[in-house]
């Protein structure tokens, strides 16, 4: 091995692979964790909200179809 590569490769293992290293298993280690209970609990809100609006949206389609039958047809 020549001088040349010595020097890039022992600052890449001593300050750069340990630090690539940690951070990988530290994201690795977050991802397999899954979600906290307080992120299972605003999901668990946001699922219940959209229920909630699409709900709502049904009803003003049929609202809508009484009302006015050809406003889909007249708005895209």
């Amino acid at each position: 091995m020549s001088t040349l590569f010595v020097a890039p490769l022992i600052v890449f293992l001593i300050f750069v692979a340990p630090l690539w290293l940690l951070l990988h298993y530290r994201s690795k280690r977050k991802v397999a964790h899954g979600l906290s209970n307080e992120e299972l609990e605003q999901l668990k809100t946001l699922a219940e909200r959209a229920e909630s609006v699409q709900q709502r949206v049904k009803t003003l389609e049929k609202i809508l179809d009484v009302e006015s039958p050809n406003w889909r047809n007249e708005h895209g």
